[in-house]
């Protein structure tokens, strides 16, 4: 049988019968390195047959020689097959150990590793997402949202729930990845004991005005009794106005204008000794007087129990507190609490204040006001909610587009059309890239805030926590918050970065009621306002250094229900009756920011905008020469660094013109230069703890060229409180913040021409 068989596997080969093999390791005797021999067992056994025979002659086989080439040719065949499954079983357990060989398993590895895009072309991309947005029913997100989570003040059972609700969302959406972050924080909210107001007489009666229903958190908890003096806006301005009346008494404002944290360090700089804050009819026309208003009165982001540094759970700091914390107690009012004072109060408000006509001065000679706040700090935890789609050229760098998720009250406007905003832009930009073919050079975050009510706390902690490389990492910020507000107007405020890209947005988006380009006034750069405290923009830009955005579409008078119980879906949509054209209108203006930002191969920002900024800086300086003069100073350094900086941007533009387009490495060095711009105007002379918004510019403090203008300007209204070393400190300073500036933008040390 085996003879058979084996005669059968020969025929195959066309050769005789083969037969097993057996090696043999033998040494020449004449000292030849060893070698091996291959020898057929059945020549064996015919050997031990002739020799048993007395040495006979040998049998000679035929073709020997082809039968061993054969042989050969297998044996090498079956080692190389047993070598290549060893390496290939190695090669499984090595890089996927979870996973057996031939099976498959969807999860996220470690590591990155982009495909080089294929790209379609920009008037693809604006037709897909415009054709996109035309498919999605904002109103029924809005309204969705304000009947589920309702209300969810930050850290609030609600609040939690819509994090977890997004969070999912996200993941459904099949972003690159999905998470969430908690910070511990300390927010101040009413006590059970309620805040008062009352009027006090001089014969000892005690009149009670209001128990307010809304509150101003981070207030100093204590009672005060005073002259109650109306302060309009509570401006420095109106302050200054005002000269000496305000010291030792309580004060009551308007709301507007500035934030409820301006006016009451404001008030305290004029050594008043709390704060009524109320909105006025002919501001706020709302028909209720007795709507309640919620604010904050922290000078700053984030958790001011923490400041300069994150509030994670592990983190063990000693107690300490923001110097933006008010020493003065302020409580918000209605307008029918401050139409009771006015009562109580003598001489009319000035017509100029173009106010409500029940607007009186100051208290009668025999009436004090008396203010009792009792909030109560409360530790919370706060989540963040992120989700991501990686860039497929450039994923550590990214856009990040974000809106507050909390609310004091319904918070429609305030914070639900933001979050709409987020979630819809999210699922449009996961199916433009699984589904559309669109392929972002750079990675896209989607992010919802919590506390945004207490001062961007969610925001500002994540930026806290990542200091010393978001700035590496994040180019640009797209804040969504408070995007739709009304129909007649579009403001912009941001970084000078971002001018040119918006600008070319405008150009491209049609108001959806007028049907005309955004882009109307010429003009519209010199009227951009600074990015105010309440924005979760301001301390992307003026703490950690990175250009932002931030948006509206607005009436010509502010929306008067912010941060009141009457923010519902209801009013909005009946003070807006198109409002899901003007979300669309807003999704469609953060969706082309987004695409520009994350489609080409250059960042599509113009650092050559802040060159216009510090000539104007310079302009200013030049009106007080005479007084620089006259303290031995002058502009010299100042124009040099203002110089070099010129220079420095019209050689990365050469570089930028000359550079291969193709060349990654080359492209991504350029990009690299381009995002520190912004970073680089962190003045780095002072602590971020101390002065966490260090940006020259933007920031506040006395690093900032602001700054430094308004206290050139005292010396000549008050010599008295001018400081001459300060101000050879701030000039100092400031210069050798725009020469670091110019030096980071020239690249390398060899390639910085300068004279120090």
């Amino acid at each position: 049988m085996m003879d058979q068989a084996r005669s059968a596997f020969s025929n195959l080969f066309g050769g005789e019968p083969l037969s097993y093999t057996r090696f043999s390791l033998a040494r020449q005797v004449d000292g030849d390195n060893s070698h091996v021999e291959m020898k057929l067992a059945v020549d064996e056994e015919e050997n031990m047959d002739n020799n048993m025979r007395g040495n006979h002659a040998k049998v000679t086989k035929p073709k020997r020689f082809s039968r061993y080439f054969c042989y050969a040719a297998i044996v090498v065949i079956i080692f190389f097959l047993i070598g290549f499954m060893i390496g290939y079983l190695g090669y499984c357990r090595r890089v996927e150990p979870k996973v057996e060989c031939g099976e498959t398993e969807s999860f996220e590895t470690e590591e990155y590793f982009p495909e080089i895009p294929s790209r379609l072309s920009w008037p693809d991309l604006k037709a897909m997402l415009s054709e996109k947005l035309n498919n999605v029913d904002f109103l029924s997100t809005i309204r969705r949202l304000n009947e589920n989570y309702v209300p969810r003040e930050a850290g609030s059972q609600k609040d939690e729930s819509l994090a977890f609700y997004l969070e999912d969302q996200f993941r459904k959406l099949k972003l690159s990845k999905v998470w969430h972050d908690e910070h511990f924080v300390k927010i101040q909210v009413k006590n059970s004991v309620q805040n008062s107001v009352t009027i006090m007489s001089a014969n000892g009666m005690v009149y009670l005005v209001e128990n307010p229903e809304g509150y101003v958190s981070y207030s100093k908890v204590a009672t005060v009794n005073g002259t109650l003096v109306h302060a309009n806006f509570g401006t420095k301005k109106d302050f200054e106005d005002l000269n000496s009346l305000v010291n030792g008494s309580l004060v009551i404002v308007r709301a507007g204008e500035i934030t409820f944290a301006e006016k009451v360090a404001n008030a305290e700089s004029a050594n008043a000794i709390g704060v009524l804050i109320y909105m006025d009819n002919n501001k706020f026309p709302i028909v209720s007087a007795d709507v309640a208003v919620f604010g904050h009165a922290h000078l700053g982001t984030g958790d001011p129990y923490t400041p300069g540094f994150p509030s994670f759970n592990h983190t063990q700091f000693p107690p300490s507190q923001s110097s933006g914390l008010p020493n003065i107690p302020v409580q918000t009012i209605s307008r029918a609490g401050a139409e009771e004072l006015f009562r109580n109060m003598e001489k009319a408000c000035p017509f100029t204040w173009k106010t409500d006509s029940s607007c009186r001065m100051v208290t009668l000679q025999n009436k004090t006001v008396k203010l009792t706040v009792k909030n109560v700090l409360k530790e919370t935890r706060i989540l963040n909610v992120f989700g991501v789609i990686k860039g497929f050229e450039e994923p550590e760098h990214y856009v990040v587009v974000g809106a507050q998720r909390d609310a004091w009250g319904p918070g429609a406007a305030k914070s639900s059309v933001g979050t709409a905003l987020l979630l819809e832009l999210a699922q449009i930009f996961s199916d433009m890239v699984l589904k559309d073919g669109f392929k972002p050079s750079r990675s896209i975050v989607f992010a919802s805030w919590s506390a945004g009510d207490f001062g961007a706390v969610g925001a500002t902690e994540w930026l806290e926590g990542y200091l010393s490389s978001l700035h590496l990492k994040a180019f640009t910020y797209i804040n969504l918050d408070k995007a739709v507000l009304g129909t007649s107007n579009f403001k912009v405020s941001g970084s000078p970065l971002l001018y040119s890209l918006i600008e070319k947005v405008m150009k491209d988006v049609k108001h959806p009621v007028t049907g005309k380009s955004l882009y109307q006034d010429s003009n519209w750069i010199n009227k951009v306002e600074k990015l105010s405290l309440d924005n979760a923009a301001f301390p992307f830009l003026a703490y950690s250094g990175i250009p932002a955005v931030s948006f509206s579409f607005c009436g010509d008078t502010d929306y008067p229900y912010l941060g009141t119980t009457m923010d519902t879906y209801e009013v909005l949509l009946h003070n807006i009756p198109d409002l899901n054209k003007m979300a669309r209108a807003a999704a469609e203006v953060a969706g082309q920011l987004m695409i520009k930002l994350t489609y080409g191969v250059e960042l599509n920002l113009n650092y050559e905008m802040y060159n216009d900024k510090i000539l104007s800086f310079v302009r200013d300086m030049n009106q007080f020469r005479t007084d620089i003069k006259e303290m031995g100073l002058n502009l010299q350094w100042l124009y040099s660094a203002r110089g070099d900086f010129f220079r420095a941007t019209s050689k990365l533009t050469t570089d930028c013109k000359n550079a291969e387009r193709t060349n990654r490495f080359v492209m991504k060095e350029i990009n690299d230069r381009i995002m520190k711009v912004e970073y680089h105007f962190l003045s780095p002379y002072v602590s971020p703890r101390d002065s966490p918004f260090r940006h020259i510019f933007w920031g506040s403090g006395s690093h900032t060229l602001s700054a430094l203008l308004e206290h050139l300007k005292l010396r000549q209204k008050n010599s008295g409180a001018f400081n001459q070393t300060l101000l050879k400190n701030q000039l100092a300073l400031a210069t050798w913040t725009i020469q670091g500036a110019a030096n980071a933008l020239s690249g390398d040390i060899w390639d910085i021409d300068n004279e120090f």
